[in-house]
């Protein structure tokens, strides 16, 4: 039998030895045993269990902790495992050391943050003098990559006074390494008050951005964007502003550098929004050309860019400098032709009113150059597809004013009509 020992506080000590060789704690023979059967159920082997426990303690065996007692998330040791309602456990106090962790490390970026501004303002301890030359910049490229890596640090950026800095150093005698940093940061979601939209938009600060605009890098011509959009979205917004011709020319060399693909999207939505901000505007944005550089770009233009180039030229043809270039592009009518029912229905609408706009000015050449390229076809489908009635009726009166300037004969010969259905 096993022996029970007494404890002076009442309670008994059960001899492992004893009760593993009597079967108290499960070990003796049960129903299905190997005594009663070879088909029955094995028993537990407790002091197997014990000395693997013991070995995995002592680090002998292959892990160091049973994998019972890893956390799922974690995968390490859990401390005052908790269960859910799901039947999970888990372990609460590694998430709560991960949001300290965090958290702390969130409060050392606020703090970096708000030191590099105080040094480029010359109110840090123990230096008074504010940062000049390369370690300017330095401060600037580390304030734009925390500011781009964590955006609650912007937040933190605007309490230490970072966006009157940043504004300040914007100016007729900023190098171009200073104003491209600082322009990246201002735009990297810094929270701008009207205050500072409306002291961004000064003559001399302007004329520096157009310059960074035009000579910049890519990043720093799209980042010039980007502020240009924001001051434009303000109600105090002087259209006069983008009313510069260095700009506009600036915009179209970011549209013409095909081998940056967001470049080319910036400047189109840059031209887009200048042309709904200031309607004067689309008269100078004729005069450096850019109708026909925009139409002679629509073959090789990105599927995402074709419809924001469409726009730019529907806004162009309103005026009659634009209509005008429209007419004497050679390349107008092939390259509208082409877009018909192969981009989106938006896009063949823009398409057709360019077409539209052609035929009506001189029917008597466009309709017979339209209708060699294939046009009649295309507003054939147009008619027969799914398309907006709207456009449906466009393309009905554009393919009458085809057949009423040229012969019947050479109409359904370009319609690439069969005999039965002529």
């Amino acid at each position: 039998m096993p022996q029970y020992q007494e404890l002076p506080c009442g309670g008994q000590v059960l001899d492992i030895d004893t009760a593993l060789t009597d079967g108290i704690l499960g070990c003796g023979p049960e129903p299905g045993d190997g005594a009663l059967g070879d088909g029955g159920k094995q028993p537990v082997e407790l002091r197997k269990m014990m000395d693997e426990l013991d070995a995995a303690g002592d680090g002998g065996g292959d892990e160091a902790v049973p994998a019972v007692f890893i956390c799922p998330i974690s995968l390490e040791p859990m401390v005052d495992p908790a269960t859910l309602c799901t039947g999970q456990t888990s372990s609460p106090a590694w998430f709560s050391r991960r949001y300290t962790r965090f958290k702390k490390r969130s409060a050392d970026f606020h703090g970096r943050a708000a030191d590099l501004v105080h040094g480029l303002r010359g109110t840090a301890v123990p230096r008074r003098h504010p940062l000049k030359g390369k370690a300017r910049v330095a401060a600037l490229q580390e304030l734009r990559s925390l500011a781009s890596t964590h955006q609650s640090v912007t937040k933190a950026i605007a309490e230490a006074g970072g966006v009157s800095l940043l504004t300040s150093l914007l100016g007729p005698f900023t190098s171009h390494s200073v104003g491209s940093e600082a322009v990246a940061i201002l735009v990297s979601g810094v929270p701008l008050d009207a205050d500072a939209k409306a002291a961004l938009m000064q003559p001399a600060k302007v004329s520096l951005v157009v310059d960074m605009l035009n000579e910049g890098a890519v990043d720093t011509k799209i980042n010039c964007v980007r502020l240009f959009r924001i001051l434009m979205e303000e109600k105090g917004f002087r259209p006069e502003t983008v009313a510069s011709l260095s700009l506009l020319v600036g915009a179209m060399r970011l549209v013409r550098d095909k081998r940056h693909q967001d470049g080319v999207a910036a400047g189109l939505e840059l031209l887009n929004s200048i042309c709904a901000v200031h309607r004067p505007a689309r008269s100078m944005i004729v005069s450096i050309g850019a109708v026909q550089q925009l139409v002679e770009l629509l073959p090789e233009l990105a599927t995402e860019c074709v419809e924001p180039a469409l726009d730019v030229l529907d806004a162009l043809a309103a005026v009659p400098e634009g209509r005008i270039a429209l007419k004497d592009c050679p390349r107008t009518i092939p390259n509208a032709v082409r877009l018909l029912m192969r981009v989106s229905e938006a896009c063949t609408r823009r398409a057709l009113s360019m077409l539209w706009v052609v035929c009506r000015m001189v029917p008597e050449e466009s309709a017979p150059a339209a209708l060699e390229v294939g046009l009649a076809a295309k507003l054939l489908l147009v008619i027969q597809s799914g398309c907006g009635p709207e456009l449906k009726q466009q393309a009905s009166e554009l393919l009458k004013l085809c057949t009423m300037n040229c012969t019947s004969t050479a109409f359904l010969a370009k319609c690439k009509l069969t005999k039965t259905i002529q």
